[in-house]
Order: structure tokens, then C-alpha cells, then sequence
């Protein structure tokens, strides 16, 4: 599972997530895209099983990246306890994810499997997405239609 190896401080405060994403909100890597649309939590599990289900499909074929990475402690206080005594202790790991951020990347694919392998990813999430193609790439597909 993915989780940082270590960090300056064990426990974090919930924190906001207005506004959209303005840093990994463009395809750097790859052909295509899968882009979050509203803003959210994803666990660690939930983008180990995104991207078994990517992989999967691709069956060995073409590249992936990830472009998210769980790095925000969640803690959670032990069933049945009352409350006071302090913070619970670190249950699991999420990534906190804004309105345009990329989150998957892949490359060496045909659109048709591209599609098909991102959309099966993007059931395994619990936030709403899109997916998206690189600009050069589409202007390109539109040249050669034009020609």
C-alpha cells in the first residue's frame, strides 16, 4: 500500500479543500488522462484498486502513472471509547484530491482501450471524473480528419 515512509509530524488536522486544482491539473506523462471533477479524500486502498483494475485491462501493454499519492494521516478513535483522552491514532492515509487534478496517466494505448481500462479505474473511486486526452495529441487527430 502506498504511505509516506516518514513524516514530520504523525497527525494532521482535517484541513479544506476549496477551490480547484492549479499545480497537477495538466497531462505531463502520458496520452490520456483520468481528471477528478469534485474535490475529495481518496484512500490508499482506493488507488491501489484504480490501478490494479488500469493495469488489468491493459493487459502489459503501454505505461501508467500515478500522479496522486497518499501522504494526509486520518486517525481514528477505537470502537466504543468515550470521549477526551486525545486524538485517536493514525488508521489509514489519503490523498487529497481537487477539482481538476490529474490522477492517472497512461501511454501506448489505443483511445478505444484507453478509454475502456480509465473508465473501469474510475469506478474504483469514490469521486466523480473524466476522462481527458492530451491537447498535441487531439489537435493532431483533428489535422489528419481535416486532411
Amino acid at each position: 500500500m502506498l504511505m509516506p515512509k516518514r513524516v514530520k509530524y504523525r497527525k494532521q488536522m482535517r484541513g479544506r479543500m476549496t477551490g480547484t486544482e492549479t499545480r497537477g491539473a495538466e497531462i505531463h506523462f502520458g496520452e490520456y488522462a483520468l481528471q477528478a471533477v469534485e474535490p475529495g479524500w481518496m484512500t490508499q486502498r482506493q488507488i491501489e484498486a484504480a490501478r490494479r483494475a488500469l493495469v488489468r485491462f491493459m493487459k502489459r501493454k503501454g505505461k501508467v502513472w500515478i500522479r496522486v499519492f497518499p501522504d494526509k494521516p486520518v486517525t481514528q478513535r477505537a470502537a466504543e471509547t468515550r470521549m477526551g483522552k486525545g486524538k485517536g491514532a493514525v488508521d489509514h492515509w489519503v490523498a487529497v484530491v481537487r477539482p481538476g487534478r490529474i490522477i492517472f496517466e497512461v501511454a501506448g494505448l489505443d483511445e478505444a482501450t484507453a478509454h475502456e481500462a480509465m473508465r473501469l479505474a474510475a469506478h474504483k473511486l469514490a469521486l466523480k471524473t473524466k476522462i481527458i486526452v492530451r491537447r498535441d495529441l487531439a489537435q493532431g487527430v483533428t489535422a489528419a480528419a481535416g486532411e
